[in-house]
């Protein structure tokens, strides 16, 4: 049994449900995360990862079913909860005619923090995030990955058990991105905060402990990385060609094998995938126009889940 499963949790969701009217976009989730704990939710746009990030972070009451976080329920302990989560939205909540400390000492009035406790506190804060010389400039002037480090601080000054990230590596250059993985390990591993963190993006979800793969409203898939790619198994082929449909039926029949067509690819999970490309070429010679292999990724796991890929999105739900 995993650390995650033994210990007490940080987060548990049972049968969270929302719907926007007659539209269910949350379907009876249920989740369990360990603290210290980094757990990605991947999903496309419209898959409900974001409505549980709301839910979650107590801008939007359920339709049905419950949650406990920190050993606080979502519904009633409410304000409490708030005292002790972080969150950082997707959008940016900075103040850009303010200066960095400016930012960070308005954040602090609003938890109740004055004085030379917050002035500590702030400045135990720029420190660790490498923000001490950039103290009075203007966010107006900051890059993209500043400014996302100065939202992170903002987000930890009351000292959050919970950290909550909304696409957090949106709009960052790939440096920016090793940045805030390296705090996000550094809060994990020498502070015990546990994040969660959504995402679309592959290489992100990647990093995390584990993963719930969430789309249409519903969790899909639950593990680690590792754990998800591995139930694929073997290799990936994808084949080109100008019917597809065609083609994967007929690979499926002739070869005995299971086959998803996407768009013009037509892609099979083989145990030995240089041998099985052979076979392919030699029964189908002239048909096809290219051939991969590649071993599992997270698209692979998704599309094995969905039946489609990640980027083939509904809308923002």
């Amino acid at each position: 049994m995993s650390a995650a499963e033994i210990a007490a949790p940080a987060l548990t969701t049972s049968d969270l449900t929302h719907r926007y009217g007659d539209r269910i976009a949350l379907d009876r989730v249920s989740l369990r995360i360990a603290p210290r704990e980094i757990f990605g939710l991947l999903g496309p746009n419209g898959g409900g990862k974001t409505t549980l990030f709301r839910i979650l972070s107590t801008l939007v009451r359920p339709s049905d079913g419950s949650a406990s976080i920190l050993g606080l329920d979502l519904l009633r302990d409410t304000a409490a909860l708030r005292s002790r989560i972080g969150v950082v939205f997707q959008a940016p909540s900075l103040d850009k005619k303010l200066r960095v400390r400016e930012n960070l000492e308005h954040q602090g009035h609003l938890y109740g923090l004055s004085g030379a406790a917050l002035r500590e506190r702030i400045d135990h804060l720029l420190l660790e995030f490498n923000l001490r010389d950039r103290a009075r400039d203007l966010v107006e002037t900051l890059s993209g990955g500043l400014q996302r480090r100065v939202e992170i601080a903002k987000s930890l000054l009351h000292r959050p058990e919970l950290l909550l990230l909304d696409e957090p590596s949106t709009g960052l250059d790939p440096g920016a991105r090793i940045d805030l993985w390296q705090t996000l390990y550094r809060l994990r591993d020498q502070q015990g905060v546990t994040v969660l963190l959504t995402t679309h993006l592959m290489e992100e979800a990647e990093r995390c402990d584990r993963v719930a793969i969430i789309d249409h409203g519903k969790i899909v898939a639950l593990n680690t990385p590792d754990a998800l790619r591995a139930e694929i198994g073997g290799d990936v082929i994808s084949a080109r060609t100008k019917d597809a449909t065609s083609l994967g039926e007929r690979i499926a029949t002739t070869l005995e094998v299971e086959v998803t067509v996407l768009n013009d690819e037509v892609r099979i999970e083989h145990s030995d995938g240089p041998a099985f490309i052979t076979r392919l070429l030699e029964t189908f010679p002239g048909e096809i126009d290219s051939v991969t292999l590649a071993k599992p990724t997270l698209e692979d796991v998704f599309i094995a889940k969905t039946g489609r890929r990640l980027s083939e999105q509904d809308g923002d739900t």
